[in-house]
C-alpha cells in the first residue's frame, strides 16, 4: 500500500500530473471574484468563506479524471486488480493520494487566498477546520466518480455531472461552518454534520468504488 501511495504521489508531482493545476485554478477563482462582485471590502468579507469553499471544491474536481486514467491506459489497473491487495484498499490509497496532492495544498493555501478576499481574522480557524474535515470527502467521492467513468472516452464531463450533486452536502455544511465562525456563532452542529459526511463516505464509498472498477474491468 505504501509503495502504491508513493508511486501515485510521484506521478502527481510530475509535469502534467495535476499537482499544481488545482492550486492555479483556486488562485484564478479567488482573483476573479473581486472583479465580478466589486472591490467593496465589506461585501468580500461576507462572501469570502463561501467563495473559498466553492473554489476548493471546483479545484478538486479538475484532477479527478486523472485518478485512474494513467493506470487504465498503461494496463496497471489490470495488474492491481489481480494483486493480493484488496481493491477496496487500492481505491482508498488512490483517494488518499488525491487528497495529499490536491486537497491538502488547498487547505494550506486557503488562508493566503483569504487575504485576497478580505476574510475576517476570526474566520481563518473555522475555514481551515472545515476544509480539513471536508476535503477528504471530496477526494473519496471523486474517486467513486472516477471509478464509474474509467475507460470512457471524454468521460470528464460525465464525471463532473455525477460528482457535483454528491458534493453539495459537503459544500453546504463546510461553508456553513466557516460562515458561522466569521459571524461569531456556534458552528458545532454543521461541523458535526460535516465530520459525519466525511466519515460516512470514507466507510462506504471505497466498497462502491471497488465494485464499479470490477465491473469496468470485465
Amino acid at each position: 500500500m505504501i509503495a502504491l501511495l508513493v508511486r501515485d504521489l510521484k506521478l502527481a508531482m510530475r509535469a502534467g500530473g495535476g499537482f499544481g493545476l488545482g492550486l492555479a485554478f483556486f488562485l484564478i477563482v479567488v482573483t476573479l471574484v473581486p472583479f465580478g462582485v466589486g472591490p467593496e471590502s465589506a461585501l468580500l468579507a461576507v462572501i469570502a468563506s463561501g467563495i473559498l469553499w466553492l473554489g476548493a471544491l471546483l479545484a478538486c474536481l479538475l484532477s479527478l479524471d486523472r485518478i485512474f486514467a494513467l493506470d487504465w491506459e498503461d494496463g496497471s489497473l489490470d495488474l492491481l486488480a489481480t494483486a493480493p491487495l484488496p481493491m477496496e484498499a487500492i481505491v482508498s490509497v488512490k483517494a488518499l493520494a488525491h487528497w495529499v496532492t490536491t486537497g491538502l495544498p488547498l487547505v494550506l493555501a486557503a488562508p493566503v487566498f483569504g487575504l485576497l478576499l478580505n476574510l475576517p481574522t476570526n474566520g481563518y480557524k473555522p475555514l481551515i477546520l472545515s476544509l480539513i474535515l471536508g476535503t477528504p470527502a471530496l477526494s473519496v467521492i471523486g474517486t467513486f466518480g472516477a471509478a464509474l467513468t474509467v475507460g470512457l472516452k471524454r468521460g470528464g464531463l460525465l464525471l463532473s455531472l455525477l460528482v457535483l450533486p454528491l458534493y453539495v452536502p459537503t459544500l453546504i455544511f463546510g461553508a456553513e461552518v466557516a460562515r458561522r465562525g466569521v459571524a461569531g456563532l456556534d458552528n458545532g452542529t454543521p461541523m458535526l454534520m460535516l465530520a459525519g459526511i466525511t466519515l460516512g463516505v470514507i466507510a462506504l464509498l471505497p466498497f462502491a468504488s471497488a465494485a464499479a472498477l470490477r465491473v469496468n474491468l470485465r
